[in-house]
Formats: C-alpha cells, sequence, structure tokens
C-alpha cells in the first residue's frame, strides 16, 4: 500500500498507512491564476470519476475567520502573522486534508506550507525555524508553481480592477517608498524564495505567463497520468 510521509514526527494519532487519496498542491504569488486552475483541475479530476476535495490559505473554522479580522486593522506583528497562519494550516490539515485522504479522496490545495514558509522568511523568520514549525505537515504527491516575476504580475492584478494588497505588497514592513515598489519589491523577495523552495522540495515549475488553457491541458495531463500510475502501484502492493 501507498504510504505517506511527513516532513518531521508526523501528526500525532494519525496513521500514515490509513491514507489512500491523493494529495496535489498548486502553489505561486497572488494574482499567477492558482484558482483558475484548480477549479479547471478539480473538474478534470471529477469527470475521470475520482473524488476530489479541495482546501486553500485561511479556511479553517478555527482560525479564518480571526486571520481576517486581524489583518483589518494592518497591526500583526511578524511572529503573530507566522503562527496565526500555522494555526490555520495545522487546522485544515487535521479537519480537512487528512479526513480527505482517508477516505480516498484527490485533495487538491490552492498553496500549502511554501508559501507560508517563504513569507515567513521574507519577513525575517529563521528559515530553519519555520520549516521545523511545519515539519508536521504530510509531503504531497506533486506540487505544481505557476511561476512569474513581479514585475508581469502587475497588470494581472490590476486587471481585476482591484488595487494592491497591504499585506501582499509586503507594507506591513514595509518594503518601498510608496505601495508600488513595495508590492515589487515583496513579490520580488517572495518569488525568490519560492524558486528556492522548488529546488529544495522538487517542484514542478510552469511558466505562468503561458496560455491558460496550455496550463491547464499540462497540469490535467500530468495529474491524471501520476494518479493512474500510482493506482497501479497501490494495487499491485495489495
Amino acid at each position: 500500500m501507498r504510504r505517506f510521509e511527513s516532513y518531521g514526527e508526523g501528526i500525532p494519532g494519525v496513521r500514515l498507512d490509513d491514507l489512500s487519496g491523493w494529495l496535489i498542491v498548486i502553489e505561486g504569488t497572488d494574482g499567477v491564476g492558482r484558482t483558475t486552475h484548480v477549479n479547471r483541475l478539480r473538474s478534470h479530476l471529477q469527470r475521470l470519476g475520482y473524488a476530489v476535495a479541495e482546501t486553500g490559505l485561511t479556511r479553517s473554522d478555527l482560525a479564518s475567520l480571526g486571520i481576517r479580522r486581524a489583518k483589518q486593522g494592518n497591526t500583526l506583528g511578524s511572529n503573530a502573522f507566522n503562527l496565526f497562519y500555522a494555526t490555520d494550516f495545522a487546522d485544515r490539515l487535521e479537519r480537512q486534508i487528512v479526513p480527505a485522504l482517508r477516505s480516498g479522496f484527490v485533495m487538491l490545495t490552492d498553496r500549502y506550507i511554501y508559501s507560508l514558509i517563504a513569507r515567513a522568511i521574507v519577513r525575517g523568520a529563521d528559515p530553519d525555524w519555520i520549516k521545523q514549525v511545519y515539519s508536521f505537515a504530510l509531503k504531497p504527491d506533486a506540487t505544481f508553481y505557476l511561476r512569474i516575476d513581479a514585475e508581469q504580475l502587475v497588470p494581472r492584478v490590476l486587471a481585476d480592477g482591484t488595487s494592491f494588497d497591504y499585506w501582499e505588497s509586503g507594507m506591513d514592513m514595509p518594503m518601498g517608498e510608496d505601495l508600488y515598489d513595495s508590492f515589487i519589491n515583496y513579490q520580488g523577495r517572495l518569488i525568490q524564495e519560492l524558486d528556492g523552495l522548488s529546488r529544495d522540495y522538487h517542484f514542478h515549475t510552469i511558466d505562468a505567463l503561458r496560455k491558460v488553457d496550455d496550463i491547464s491541458s499540462e497540469l490535467c495531463t500530468r495529474v491524471s497520468q501520476l494518479l493512474a500510475e500510482k493506482r497501479q502501484v497501490s494495487a499491485l502492493d495489495r
């Protein structure tokens, strides 16, 4: 039977042998198109007959409301920011991700611990410490990293009819003389950290400047092949 692994000691009380589903992560910065591709991938896998679940940052029943309220005041300190998000992830892992995997679902995750680690490092956290904070996380079956440069994000963000987000522009530090400069500098640093994590954690990197349909087609094909291969291996192990 296929076995999951954790990056550290694992989740107390959870038998990894009981997890029979698949964990697929879509990573990348804001505005890069993650939500679009998660939605398309979910529909594709459901058409193939897979049961699919989905989660993403700040979707925890325990912490999401508190995070939104704290961010509205723009007063979170860096450590509070990091640990609030770690709480959100831990709750989602226990209550959303693990139950879905135990039931044999494909769990699609719109960002995972990697964005949280990158954000924390950019905000001054010690890399070894923040990686240890998330060492209880499960290793995904695959992580697909939609990569784009910071300057190329700007027209995408503005095309949505919204302005630069305070937190996604790093204005809590800040990192520039104005909102635009801070956005470019913060996102640039974030992408640099994600690039490093991509090498360390073996992401599959995809050029996010390609046509949406081409990216979607590649994701659907690669994930479908991965699930079929792992399903065959699991069948042989029985």
